[in-house]
């Protein structure tokens, strides 16, 4: 009898521990909260011009395009000039600022937002960077419904969140699922360190905010990794403190300025723990130290390993480069390395990255005075210059699709070192030689491509 009831105690014991745990395991209802901060999100409807390449593509019928591709082009056949896009889009003031990404809005003549009481707004993109894929747009009006923003170091993995956004243009569709990594770089990018997610995210659902379960902002939405184009469980959004600093800068500047160090980074394996007597891989360890760089004159060396910014432990190298693109040009900062088996204190004081959106802004203002080649530019610093034994060239950085230097297949990473056999030593004489070409006129490009020299014609239209 006594068995009995021990037995009857244990099977209930059982059960009712299998219901907290079904219970535990039951998913996140979310409805209120998309009941709460759905007002705030907006669909983003863009107009763009379609390229050159684009355009040629739309002139030839599928049945040439299979046996000829695009080389048949048809020039009486009239297409359209433009195409239109979406995206998403929230408010993060009641005066109409909104965040949305670069890509959403890059090269739009056009762009209109729809609230969820199916007005529609036109917006106005106060300033974009593609560095780290956040634009800034502005509405006309007040009392908007404003997110809060949460505090991304709080954030944990495995924690819930929710998408809300515009996936193949259906308007306000939420997704749930949890964070699965923090500090993510993609593709060797340096910019932002990525939430990863595997919220459920497609196109349309760019821009759009990523929540946790308070209702907090935590991320802006930017891409996913795939195989195929669609979703496949690889979700990566922008942590909302990075992308409040770069609309802080846009609101204010219309522009982004980053700070510089000087170095090359990579993280610390097993190996080079052990090498470095250290307890565990920890720490950034430089590479390269640049030449006249903020880090060469404080004295930083190659082999140094970087522990500490600014008083904080730093685990590995995405955890540096955040904290570095966080920081504002003229900040001191100061290191923790080991070097020689011993710690010190080194003080840097960060300047002006050299290839950032001001030099660009400023290059293509001057290029006003000719052509517009439709290229971001900025100058070699003396280790690319002694990497590709020359004496000057500027390195082209970016290249707008269906401009002049994009028909041409100038590419970014190409060095520029002659425009019409005028050496072309800096991006002074870079606009200076662009400012004299003439319409109608094929111009002589020399370049340097993955250490070959070459020359390319490009046509001045």
């Amino acid at each position: 009898m006594r068995n009995q009831t021990m037995q009857k105690g244990l099977y209930a014991a059982v059960f009712a521990a299998a219901a907290v745990q079904a219970h535990a395991a039951a998913p996140v209802d979310f409805s209120n909260l998309v009941e709460q901060v759905s007002p705030a999100v907006v669909s983003v409807n863009v107009v763009k011009k379609l390229s050159q390449e684009e355009l040629l593509q739309q002139q030839v019928p599928e049945i040439l395009k299979r046996f000829f591709g695009n080389q048949v082009i048809i020039p009486q056949q009239q297409v359209p000039q433009e195409k239109t896009a979406y995206g998403s889009a929230f408010f993060i003031s009641k005066d109409g600022y909104l965040l949305t990404n670069h890509h959403v809005v890059e090269d739009a003549t056009k762009v209109t937002i729809v609230l969820n009481d199916r007005r529609e707004i036109d917006a106005k993109v106060v300033g974009s960077d593609e560095r780290t894929d956040v634009a800034l747009l502005k509405v006309t009006g007040s009392g908007f419904p404003e997110l809060r923003t949460g505090n991304v170091g709080q954030l944990k993995v495995g924690e819930p969140v929710l998408a809300i956004g515009s996936p193949f243009g259906f308007d306000y569709s939420a997704s749930a699922g949890i964070v699965s990594a923090k500090m993510r770089n993609m593709m060797g990018e340096t910019s932002v360190p990525f939430i990863q997610t595997d919220v459920a995210l497609n196109p349309g659902n760019s821009g759009g905010p990523l929540f946790n379960q308070r209702g907090e902002v935590v991320g802006v939405n930017s891409r996913i990794f795939s195989g195929t184009g669609g979703y496949m469980g690889l979700s990566f959004s922008i942590p909302i403190d990075v992308a409040m600093d770069v609309a802080d800068q846009l609101k204010k500047h219309g522009k982004v300025t980053r700070a510089y160090l000087g170095v090359s980074l990579q993280d610390i394996d097993r190996n080079l723990a052990e090498s470095y007597k250290l307890a565990k891989p920890e720490g950034s360890l430089i590479t390269q130290v640049a030449p006249s760089s903020p880090a060469a004159k404080a004295g930083f060396k190659s082999g140094d390993v970087i522990l500490k910014f600014n008083g904080t432990p730093i685990s590995r190298t995405s955890e540096l480069l955040n904290y570095l693109n966080r920081a504002v040009p003229n900040q001191s900062i100061q290191l923790e390395v080991l070097r020689d088996d011993s710690r010190r204190n080194i003080s840097a004081t960060l300047d002006t990255a050299p290839d950032d959106t001001p030099a660009k802004a400023d290059a293509e203002q001057q290029q006003s005075k000719g052509p517009i080649l439709g290229v971001s530019i900025r100058d070699l610093n003396a280790a690319e210059l002694k990497q590709l034994d020359t004496k000057g060239g500027v390195l082209i950085q970016d290249v707008r699709r269906g401009g002049i230097a994009s028909q041409a297949r100038i590419l970014p990473g190409d060095v520029v070192t002659q425009i019409n056999n005028k050496a072309i030593g800096n991006t002074r004489d870079f606009i200076v030689a662009v400012s004299d070409l003439k319409k109608n006129t094929v111009a002589r490009v020399t370049i340097i491509r993955e250490g070959q020299r070459a020359i390319v014609g490009m046509r001045i239209e």
